[in-house]
């Protein structure tokens, strides 16, 4: 069994076109997830999902491999599946390529999760919600655990329910969720052979298809809510918080 950690880096952008190649403190932003990525100790590999000769160039030699992927996937699952290849037994983690911060221990734990328990087909994260806003905004995607902190259901309107009174976020029910997939190297397969449930239009949740089909998804449960690069103001704020913990 290999552990295979996969960073989707794609030069198209709707609010950030290149935004894989944005200078961060004098280095270009795919390199710092890769750099994230290499700490992980749980990692076997890490690969650099592009279709994008120029995203190539600027990773060459840093120690990830480079893997051209096809131009025309319709989701970053399907180009995670294509540069992973990866075996049934296999491990694959799908790593955002615009979160320079990531804690490489959020990696290994999310990996961790599929490594030592067989329950689950995929695995994630989440972190508490502790803002009403944050509950109601419909860009922040919700979870719901079980006791086993499995995952019940994705979405992106407040859940669950409070029928009476407003919600008490202390509770811990509330949990939003953390961009961060692992997958078994069958379950990836599967679900990228299959097409969009209505699940998953409805609520534009591609994990969502994973729970329509039958998976069981584990979650790991963090504080850590990372700092993703969307647009170009946040360039300035992630090199500031880059100075603060003293990286460059």
């Amino acid at each position: 069994m290999s552990i295979i950690g996969v960073i989707p880096s794609r030069w198209g952008s709707t609010r950030f076109p290149g935004k894989s190649l944005a200078p961060l403190c004098g280095k270009p932003l795919v390199k710092w997830v890769v750099e994230a990525c290499l700490r992980a100790k749980t990692l076997d590999e890490v690969v650099v999902a592009t279709d994008e000769p120029r995203i190539a160039e600027a990773v060459a030699g840093c120690g990830a491999r480079v893997a051209m992927t096809r131009p025309d996937h319709p989701s970053g699952t399907d180009r995670v599946a294509e540069a992973a290849n990866a075996k049934d037994g296999d491990i694959v983690v799908n790593i955002q390529g615009d979160e320079p911060l990531i804690d490489p221990a959020l990696i290994d734990s999310v990996a961790a999760k599929l490594k030592h328990d067989d329950r689950w087909q995929m695995s994630t994260a989440c972190a508490p919600i502790t803002s009403l806003a944050d509950l109601l905004a419909p860009t922040i995607v919700k979870v719901v655990l079980d006791s086993q902190d499995g995952a019940l259901y994705f979405s992106r309107l407040p859940i669950p329910c409070r029928r009476d009174g407003e919600p008490h976020l202390g509770t811990g029910l509330y949990q939003r969720h953390i961009g961060i997939y692992g997958y078994r190297g069958a379950f990836l397969k599967r679900l990228v052979a299959e097409p969009p449930c209505a699940l998953e239009k409805s609520e534009s949740l591609e994990q969502l298809r994973a729970m329509w089909l039958g998976g069981r998804i584990g979650v790991v449960r963090t504080r850590e809510l990372g700092i993703g690069v969307d647009r170009p103001e946040d360039v300035a704020v992630v090199e500031k918080l880059i100075r603060e913990r003293g990286l460059a």
